[in-house]
């Protein structure tokens, strides 16, 4: 909120609740607990159809005697597989959640350390602009005195240009304090200053940013973030196919070696989806696609932040070169 100025709690609530990295550990914490309901499951039941004794010799030929099976087969897992599983799904998802507050508390520490470089920046620029303001006074006080003709004009030659190397030296210290919000900003994910500064009184910002697409479409951290995203949702695509149970067909040959007749045999098997419809494992890729995706947001603020800072300190080189060419020398 603009309206609000930032502070040290502020920032710290904000980084920890929205940081892209926090985010998508916490996807990931998610995705790893889906992962262990997916492995405690019970291996489904399968429903078999068999034919037998058709198309033969003899007595088999045609359809006269042929027999029909239908059959229910369930698996269990021996040596404790399944719980075992399980076990080890929970320990990775208890690893997951610690990792996602470690990073919840590094997102924090960044937050706060950048909070404070930038109320040191502010400090700067306002010891900046205090001291061009007294030497635009001085150089106002030298222009009387050489009216009056009581100092000699290079007196106010000297004074003119020193108030103009302040002046821009404060226009420097300024940027940077555009540099640290935007540092500060793209800890939660924002590629522009979304928050009021600390003191009331700052003065604002240009809004002389970086076309949207300045060369960042083909950053090489933006295009793998990018990449990385596109191959997580091609793996959620997959992985809810597998709700979808597979069909075993089987055909053969059977031989009565009493009549020395010949018959064909064929079956059909179809998985029940009675306790595993692959459910917690299309949860988990989709978590973890929409992880792949918060990193991608990350990385994109992050470097729109940089180029927007790098924009500034340029505006403010290109101000001082002028103050200093034009005015100073």
């Amino acid at each position: 909120d603009l309206a609000l100025p930032m502070t040290l709690e502020r920032a710290n609530a904000r980084a920890g609740n929205a940081a892209p990295e926090v985010l998508a550990a916490a996807l990931e914490a998610r995705a790893a607990s889906a992962d262990a309901d997916q492995a405690g499951r019970w291996l489904n039941p399968s429903i078999s159809l068999e034919t037998e004794n058709f198309a033969g010799s003899g007595g088999f030929e045609g359809f006269d005697s042929y027999e029909t099976t239908l059959s229910v087969e369930q698996t269990f897992q021996l040596g404790g597989k399944r719980r075992l599983s399980e076990r080890a799904a929970r320990a990775e998802a208890a690893f997951a959640g610690a990792a996602c507050n470690a990073r919840q508390r590094e997102a924090q520490t960044l937050a706060g350390e950048r909070f404070l470089e930038l109320q040191a920046a502010m400090e700067m620029a306002r010891v900046a602009n205090a001291s061009a303001g007294v030497a635009e006074e001085f150089a106002e006080i030298v222009e009387r005195r050489v009216d009056a003709g009581a100092a000699a004009p290079p007196e106010l030659s000297r004074a003119k240009a020193e108030a103009v190397i302040l002046r821009a030296a404060s226009d420097s210290a300024h940027a940077q304090i555009e540099v640290r919000a935007l540092a500060l900003a793209s800890v939660w994910g924002s590629p522009h200053v979304d928050f009021g500064l600390p003191l009331p009184d700052s003065p604002g910002f240009s809004n002389d940013r970086p076309a949207p697409d300045a060369g960042l479409s083909t950053h090489p951290q933006l295009m793998a973030a990018r990449a990385g995203a596109d191959a997580r949702a091609a793996a959620t695509e997959r992985v809810r196919a597998g709700a979808w149970p597979d069909v075993t067909v089987s055909a053969g040959v059977r031989r009565f070696e009493a009549t020395g007749d010949n018959a064909l045999v064929a079956g059909i098997a179809l998985p029940l989806p009675l306790f595993d419809r692959n459910q917690d494992a299309a949860e988990a890729a989709r978590l973890r696609s929409e992880g792949a995706k918060q990193d991608a947001l990350g990385v994109e603020a992050r470097l729109r932040a940089q180029q927007a800072g790098l924009a500034a300190l340029v505006r403010a080189a290109l101000s001082r070169l002028q103050a200093l060419q034009g005015d100073a020398l």
